[in-house]
């Protein structure tokens, strides 16, 4: 697999155990196969940075691959509600919390590299409107799809790091990079108001119906 890391300097050699632990899957590094949206991370504070391309040797990792079929947006979000820090502000947001953690939790610590979704500041702020009951899960989903924000791979593992390979690093302009970077996170707000102005209330699927009943989630693209 090709991977870049978007960044405001060259790393050659990234090293396990090292970042921040509250992004959207806890400590790792995070990549993209895609180099302009590597080259937008890196230039999210409008500062110059570069794309670090990468080689990884994927053979005999284990990988949770969670855009397969099936995994849902709800397994999605008992990974990243713990790692982003969500603390919620009702009593129905604490039972739909633990209705998720309960019957969709994943035991992804035990995983070499991760593929998924990225919640950029957006999308955390769907995510947790979804777990508040303020939106439908009809348009969390639609704003994911929508919004054209990424999937990322996030190495997890001593084993996944010794299997990348650094390439090179490539210059990543904040002129041309940063704008693309926010109007990348404009298109994601932009899905998402439409999908709340298009869905049908009949239609419209809360959290807290899934908690009553279970089975709605029959039928449901997630």
């Amino acid at each position: 697999m090709i991977l870049f890391h978007g960044s405001d300097k060259q790393i050659s050699a990234p090293t396990f155990g090292a970042g921040n632990p509250r992004n959207d899957y806890g400590l790792g590094f995070y990549c993209t196969e895609s180099i302009d949206l590597a080259k937008e991370w890196a230039c999210q504070k409008n500062t110059d940075g570069f794309a670090n391309q990468y080689e990884l040797d994927s053979q005999d990792l284990n990988i949770l691959d969670l855009s397969q079929d099936n995994f849902s947006l709800l397994h999605w979000l008992t990974i990243l509600m713990p790692n982003r820090i969500f603390a919620p502000k009702s009593p129905i947001g604490h039972q739909n919390l633990q209705f998720l953690t309960e019957h969709f939790k994943l035991d992804y610590q035990s995983y070499d590299v991760i593929y998924g979704y990225r919640a950029n500041d957006s999308y955390f702020s769907f995510a947790s409107d979804f777990l508040e009951n303020i939106i439908p899960i009809q348009s969390l989903a639609s704003s994911m799809k929508l919004g054209s924000l990424g999937l990322q791979i996030v190495l997890k593992s001593p084993k996944a790091f010794s299997r990348l390979k650094f390439i090179k690093a490539e210059k990543a302009e904040k002129e041309k990079y940063y704008m693309q970077y926010k109007e990348r996170d404009t298109t994601a707000r932009k899905a998402y108001r439409e999908s709340l102005r298009n869905l049908k209330p009949s239609e419209s699927i809360y959290l807290i119906d899934l908690v009553r009943n279970p089975e709605l989630l029959n039928g449901l693209s997630l």
